[in-house]
């Protein structure tokens, strides 16, 4: 293939397709905003599915390391009513299909397996542009431009690359995340610890809930999930840690302490995590030189899917590439086809999902959803 290949974002999903293009004998360039791989956290736990983000590791010729990556018992999970009653607790036997890593960890062993250079860091894209004949030109913030016959844009919710092809834009769900850290918590929070338990722990009333899962060591990282509008959040100053949680933890007043202490006792400043999505099954014409994968083509509510579809998109866009080496335009035309249907389904099943865990049967609809997608006894406290 002749093709040079641009890919815009260094995420999962940009450095799986650069690895999966790499092991096939295709060069390919990855632009990103970011300083340095270390120049930011990158996010807690993922559950790698065996459907799909395992099968594009598998593509990428990286199953060992990830293997190398999984925490055993992660994939425990419990649903607590506010008062910290056990209504659910299912242990990880090791058959979930759903192994836990450290996103960061993930990422590492990515960009390990690319030749140098194949990263060029702190290129922050501010524009694109169609030159004609398939080819594109990227503008970054510095001022400097490349031009390619062949661009993907990897670069996530607000990608600089999907106005080349689409005219959407992610729209506020209605929910967002406030984020939250304890370390040390056997030691120093062992209540919270004993309530959160081995792996992922969800604590649910319609509309709010304390999602918290057990990363490496003895970590709790917690999502608070709260669903009011934009205007609410922006009424709390979050550069104030002190007055953003107790204001925070405010909203679930009366609930058990041992589950308000993942707000209350943050090792961290909270952080607001806003939740957007693209319309369910978002898609475009295709357009010659230029395509898009994981929440770039088709970001949804969270619903678990979303490192898993990036990926899995990554590695099927980089067999298509390396089966049609000398017509791109089938290649993209064969991966869009595909991946169209697969967005929207994962978006719909979100959907579903979202009302389960914060609808008005919460959260007896989701022990209910979980029993059925199991067909096991699950055990009851």
């Amino acid at each position: 293939m002749t093709t040079d290949v641009t890919i815009i974002g260094a995420g999962l999903g940009g450095l799986t397709l650069a690895r999966v293009l790499h092991i096939r004998g295709i060069p390919a360039t990855v632009y990103e905003a970011e300083a340095s791989p270390t120049a930011r956290a990158q996010g807690g736990m993922l559950d790698i599915h065996d459907y799909n983000g395992q099968l594009a590791l598998d593509a990428a010729g990286l199953m060992d390391e990830f293997r190398g990556l999984i925490l055993e018992g992660r994939q425990a999970m419990r649903i607590l009513d506010p008062d910290g009653t056990v209504l659910l607790d299912q242990p990880d036997d090791g058959t979930g299909g759903r192994p836990e890593v450290q996103r960061g960890e993930l990422r590492r062993i990515l960009l390990d397996s690319l030749p140098a250079g194949t990263v060029r860091w702190d290129h922050k894209v501010s524009g694109t542009r169609a030159l004609g004949e398939g080819r594109h030109e990227v503008t970054f913030a510095d001022g400097t431009t490349v031009t390619t016959s062949l661009l993907v844009g990897a670069d996530g919710a607000w990608s600089r690359v999907r106005p080349l092809l689409s005219a959407a834009t992610p729209e506020y769900t209605g929910m967002a995340a406030v984020e939250t850290y304890l370390l040390d918590s056997d030691t120093r929070h062992p209540a919270t610890a004993k309530a959160v338990g081995g792996g992922s722990m969800f604590a649910l009333t319609p509309g709010k809930a304390i999602l918290a899962h057990r990363e490496r060591g003895d970590t709790l990282h917690t999502y608070v999930m709260l669903t009011e509008p934009q205007d609410w959040f922006a009424g709390i100053d979050f550069t104030d840690a002190a007055a953003t949680t107790a204001r925070i933890a405010q909203e679930f007043d009366g609930w058990a302490p041992e589950l308000t202490a993942l707000i209350t006792d943050s090792a961290t400043p909270p952080v607001l995590r806003t939740l957007h999505a693209l319309p369910i099954g978002h898609r475009w014409d295709r357009v010659p030189g230029v395509t898009l994968l994981g929440d770039a083509a088709h970001l949804s509510i969270p619903n678990g899917e979303g490192a898993n579809l990036a990926m899995y998109d990554a590695a099927e866009l980089g067999k298509a590439l390396a089966t049609h080496p000398d017509d791109v335009e089938a290649a993209l035309s064969e991966y869009e086809r595909a991946m169209f249907p697969r967005g929207a389904e994962a978006a719909t099943e979100g959907t579903r999902l979202h009302e389960w865990l914060y609808g008005d049967d919460t959260p007896h609809g989701l022990i209910s959803a979980f029993n059925e997608d199991h067909g096991q006894e699950t055990s009851h406290a």
